[in-house]
């Protein structure tokens, strides 16, 4: 086990090495500038849109709506809690601003995953629409490219068993274990009899059950943590002083802190927000493109606002309850950082943080089976559907009582490996989201609507 470590640790090391992070960040500000902006200009457009998002459009298996909280529900997870905490713990206060960086480009980056995905989407045997990088580096850059299509069907397929089940229901088991005393191996059997009754029914159960539980779970997590900085009031004008002044400055060693320099800000921060909100990665358009929507734009101005939500809210608001309530100081990491900064200011806030991490995980665990499922059909065709939802569910127990640090490792890992061929390929259609997006406001949504009637 010691050597895996290592090797992955080196892997690691290089994945997430300083390319990578011009990568990630240099591709979204490049969509972000090529479409001058709109992602950010049309905020209040695509929420428009989500709310109107509830019927369907035109043809897919689910909702607008609910694609959204299907990918809302692969990137809430672990990553608001724990991922934020771990961010801050290694790279300081100023790893939040990374984040944030991250999430403003990479709303240009899941805007432009989307419209791609719902573009070159296709039909399978059993004739539901799948999509996805591995479909629109097959059908949008042809066959000379086929081969990063299946670079990233197999990363995502492997990938999906770090960062969707390993991560989650482990998190969900060392939680109940630490506030509940609950056994860790029981939580795993738990969760992988929740998960097989909705996995087993499909992207459509899978869309109703995130429709349902998502806005739920959001909504009070946000809730509670706007108590938490209100009681800390006082403290929250020093808490962006920190944030802003340490993501250039090294953060100097203090309490139970042990320091950090600036590239730990960034290295953490960027990797910590791509965690959690996905942007680059090429998983939440798997889920996009099985929407019944008009066109790609419109999906695409949906999809969008999962990294605001994820990041820019949800992520903020656990970020600034930790600097805020002084709990960045106390030399706990993940979860058990995070909780500390709820109790600190909320009775039974710890509590409160170990239930909404489990629902927030599980829900994680639904959205990233699908992906990891539609990853292995495109190598090996339905017929291997079933036998992979049926190992994702026996995975769960495994996840559960595994050791946190090597998973968050290969999480990270994998994250990186799946990042490399989707975001080669968005670059080179870019053209392509440029013009979509050109034609669209040009004539005010009516591309899209001729284009539907004509399918």
């Amino acid at each position: 086990m010691e050597a895996l470590n290592s090797i992955v640790g080196a892997v690691n090391g290089v994945v997430w090495g300083p390319m990578m992070l011009v990568l990630i960040l240099g591709v979204g500000f490049f969509l972000q500038v090529g479409l001058k902006f709109m992602p950010i200009r049309k905020l209040g457009m695509g929420f428009g849109l989500m709310f109107k998002g509830r019927e369907a459009t035109g043809e897919g298996q689910i909702t607008p709506f609910n694609a959204l909280m299907t990918a809302l529900s692969a990137t809430i997870g672990t990553g608001n809690i724990a991922g934020v905490a771990t961010a801050v713990f290694l790279g300081g206060p100023g790893a939040l601003f990374w984040m944030w960086m991250t999430a403003l480009v990479g709303m240009a980056t899941k805007y432009s995953e989307a419209v791609c995905a719902v573009k070159y989407r296709e039909r399978d045997e059993e004739g539901n629409y799948v999509g996805g990088p591995m479909y629109y580096i097959k059908n949008g850059l042809g066959a000379k490219w086929a081969w990063l299509g299946v670079a990233f069907a197999v990363f995502g397929s492997i990938a999906a068993f770090g960062i969707g089940n390993g991560v989650q229901a482990n998190g969900v088991a060392q939680v109940l274990e630490t506030n509940f005393g609950f056994n860790t191996s029981v939580t795993g059997i738990v969760l992988m009899v929740l998960t097989g009754a909705v996995i087993l029914g499909g992207i459509t159960r899978i869309g109703a059950v995130a429709g349902f539980l998502v806005p739920f779970m959001a909504v009070g997590y946000i809730v509670a943590g706007l108590i938490v900085l209100v009681i800390n009031a006082d403290a929250i004008g020093t808490a962006f002083s920190l944030v802003f002044t340490h993501a250039f400055t090294p953060s100097a060693a203090e309490g139970g802190f042990a320091g950090a320099a600036v590239w730990a800000a960034i290295r953490f921060g960027v990797a910590r927000g791509v965690f959690s909100n996905e942007a680059g990665l090429g998983s939440a358009p798997i889920a996009h493109a099985a929407a019944e929507t008009k066109g790609p734009v419109n999906q695409g101005l949906i999809a969008m606002l999962g990294t605001f939500i994820d990041t820019i809210i949800v992520c903020s608001i656990t970020g600034l309850a930790i600097i805020a309530s002084g709990a960045w100081t106390s030399g706990e990491s993940g979860a058990a950082l995070t909780s500390l900064a709820f109790e600190t200011s909320l009775p039974y806030g710890g509590y409160f943080i170990a239930v909404a991490l489990s629902i927030f995980a599980f829900t994680t665990i639904l959205g990233w089976s699908y992906y990891g499922e539609k990853c292995m059909e495109f190598l090996f065709g339905v017929k291997v559907m079933l036998p992979y939802r049926i190992l994702w569910i026996v995975a769960i127990y495994f996840g559960a009582t595994a050791d946190l640090g090597f998973i968050w490792l290969l999480a990270d890992t994998l994250n990186a490996m799946m990042a490399i061929p989707n975001l080669i390929a968005l670059a080179l259609l870019s053209p392509i989201v440029f013009k979509v997006t050109k034609e669209f406001f040009a004539t005010g949504g009516k591309s899209e609507e001729a284009g539907h009637a004509a399918e």
